[in-house]
């Protein structure tokens, strides 16, 4: 796939904007049977997030420099379903589902075609640079705010 048919995009429903993430699985994602490797998955919506960030106009790394914070995960659950295999087209959705003072939860879909392989929920945290939590910046906030429809 091209560069710009990798980037994601969103997705506006009356609960808030969902983010639309495309992939492909390559034969370094799968394991000896040709399945998608299980903490893979992990990666792809870690990809997903920081592509999401990046389309609200979050970039970690200027963060991190600017303002000493970055986002870590706090916890994460996953159910898996369906295993994705070798040359499958997925996407990956994700949408916030509640945003605190200093982190966030997130839902996250990994689909092929129109099947749910893979659910996650992910709760991600705003850390400083002495590792302690700290409030997200009132920019920030609005931005997220926005995804949520606020």
């Amino acid at each position: 796939m091209a560069d710009a048919e990798m980037l994601g995009q969103f997705k506006e429903l009356p609960e808030g904007s969902r983010h639309l993430f495309p992939l492909q699985v390559y034969w370094e994602d799968t394991d000896a049977g040709g399945i998608v490797y299980y903490a893979n998955y992990l990666k792809f919506t870690e990809r997903a997030r920081t592509d999401m960030l990046r389309g609200i106009g979050i970039n970690q790394q200027e963060m991190m420099v600017a303002e000493g914070q970055n986002f870590v995960v706090r916890s994460c659950q996953i159910d898996y379903f369906r295993p994705a295999k070798m040359d499958d087209k997925l996407l990956v959705t994700t949408w916030i589902t509640d945003l605190r003072g200093a982190s966030l939860h997130m839902k996250q879909d990994i689909s092929c075609e129109d099947d749910i392989l893979v659910e996650t929920s992910v709760r991600v945290a705003c850390m400083g640079r002495d590792g302690k939590p700290q409030r997200l910046s009132s920019a920030i906030n609005e931005k997220f705010n926005a995804l949520l429809g606020h």
